[in-house]
């Protein structure tokens, strides 16, 4: 095989599907967790946290903003409800793309999603360490200053986006530790984690609830007036103000609120732990995106009806919004959501990124020893904590701007080859069953490549495009080094082949 072939080598769909009929890992999940996992990625440390510079970016047309993601993620919903209940096997948009587009898309993929799920976790764990944190003030205890937060300055040449020169004076310990707890749950079982999971999403999706009745008698129309103070933004390609202190428009600001979106789609690499993927899997990805975008919706018309979009503040809006019923429960409903919302998103994105690193190394892509599936708890815990010790670094000295539009931008690439997926296997395999398929090919999977494309190139700059391509050639060295030479798409195989699994079924 030459060169050029083996780059562009494709796994075999009949394999892939045979593969998914093997019961390696604990076959547990239903599509009421699947909803649950994409809520817990989605609601969460996006919603309470960026939808105050939202609207000091956009005014009242925030709102547009998030219907702008949302469209973006509805496309790609459908196209990943398809190929999952297709192709249900774990791995997500990485598996999707080795098995159209070939290794290198596949390796290019698998890498973009280590922004989506593994770095996305980080900047979460220190949302979660930030309102813990002010719940433990109320109370008399203050963490030390050096073990409070972040603080990562970083100086360096003119050439890149940043530095190279670190210093450290404080770091999230808190965030850390709460890294390494949930890395544990998830290495003891995914029943359990989906378990506490779906316990956290009811109650920050309460919280949210609660915030929208009581808003609601706050809200006055004459806010929503001058609907678009700031207008669309400027279409500058890679010229997106994301990173600055403050950005305007809507286009930018969709792009900045887009992570809210991210993770509807962690249904799809827990394929192999559903109980009837070919139905839960379009049910859940599609179900978490839609009541994820209402509740966004209806949580933004509420707080610029119910604050003039010029004072809401940036840091605890919501809090602020719901002031004037002078009910100090409701800050601690609010509390509650923000610390339920960000445990069950760093959760699912732990989830997520360990369940993609498991079938990487299952493909050779990377070392087969990493993977390995515990014998009792039937999870990859090598990978899980391997994986979570990573993102508590990350989270210990790494501060949060500096790590969020990356992860936009991963997802975004994700999106678009996912979308283009469909229309490879529509054409080259139109003979593969398919229990879910997307409406109106190819106009939808179109729309939704032009979609993501629109608000990578128009909404982020080059800075974070310049920090992506960077990582991206790091990792394809990686790439060259190992995963090309070792990996084989027509030898796939299981990690391991645990016995008495059934008594775990």
């Amino acid at each position: 095989m030459s060169f050029v072939s083996e780059l562009f080598a494709t796994t075999n769909l009949d394999k892939l599907r045979a593969l998914a009929k093997q019961r390696i890992l604990r076959r547990a999940l239903t599509a009421r967790d699947l909803i649950a996992i994409g809520l817990g990625t989605m609601i969460g440390g996006g919603i309470f946290t960026t939808i105050g510079t939202g609207v000091k970016g956009a005014g009242p047309a925030v709102i547009i903003s998030y219907l702008l993601a949302g469209l973006t993620s509805f496309f790609a919903a459908l196209c990943y409800a398809e190929l999952g209940a297709m192709v249900p096997v774990a791995g997500s948009a990485y598996t999707y793309a080795y098995a159209t587009l070939g290794k290198l898309f596949g390796w290019i993929i698998g890498f973009a999603l280590l922004f989506e799920y593994g770095i996305s976790a980080a900047p979460v764990a220190q949302q979660f360490s930030a309102a813990i944190q002010d719940v433990l003030k109320t109370i008399g205890f203050t963490v030390p200053p050096w073990a409070q937060t972040s603080n990562l300055i970083i100086h360096g040449p003119f050439w890149l986006p940043g530095s190279y020169d670190f210093l450290h004076s404080q770091y999230d310990v808190v965030g850390a530790i709460f890294v390494l707890g949930l890395s544990v749950l998830l290495s003891i079982g995914i029943r359990e984690s989906a378990t506490v999971n779906n316990i956290f999403v009811v109650l920050k999706i309460s919280a949210l609830v609660v915030f929208i009745i009581a808003g609601a008698f706050l809200f006055h129309a004459v806010n929503l007036h001058h609907f678009i103070p700031l207008g669309w933004g400027k279409l500058v390609p890679f010229g997106g103000s994301v990173e600055s202190s403050q950005p305007f428009g809507i286009i930018p600001i969709a792009a900045y609120v887009f992570f809210s979106y991210i993770g509807f789609d962690t249904a799809t690499t827990t394929a192999e732990e559903c109980k009837n993927p070919q139905r839960d899997i379009p049910m859940g990805v599609i179900g978490a995106l839609a009541i994820g975008t209402l509740i966004y919706c209806a949580t933004a018309i509420i707080l610029v009806g119910a604050v003039p979009w010029a004072q809401v503040p940036e840091k605890n809006p919501l809090v602020y919004a719901l002031a004037p019923l002078h009910l100090p429960i409701l800050n601690w409903v609010i509390s509650i959501g923000v610390l339920a919302g960000t445990t069950s998103v760093a959760l699912a994105s732990l989830l997520g990124q360990t369940r993609i690193f498991y079938v990487m190394a299952r493909d050779k892509m990377l070392p087969p020893a990493i993977a390995k599936v515990h014998p009792r708890f039937k999870t990859p815990v090598f990978t899980t904590m391997l994986t979570g010790s990573a993102i508590a670094i990350l989270t210990l000295i790494v501060p949060l701007n500096q790590l969020l539009n990356l992860v936009n931008i991963g997802t975004l690439i994700a999106f678009t080859v996912v979308c283009a997926g469909v229309l490879y296997l529509r054409h080259r395999r139109p003979d593969i069953p398919r229990s879910f398929r997307v409406p109106f090919v190819p106009l939808f999977p179109i729309l939704g490549i032009v979609f993501s494309l629109f608000l990578a190139v128009f909404g982020l700059s080059r800075t974070t495009w310049m920090w992506f391509v960077i990582a991206l050639v790091v990792g394809l060295v990686f790439f060259f080094s190992y995963g090309f030479r070792k990996s084989n798409p027509d030898e796939i195989e299981p990690v391991v082949e645990p016995e008495g699994l059934e008594d775990y079924m």
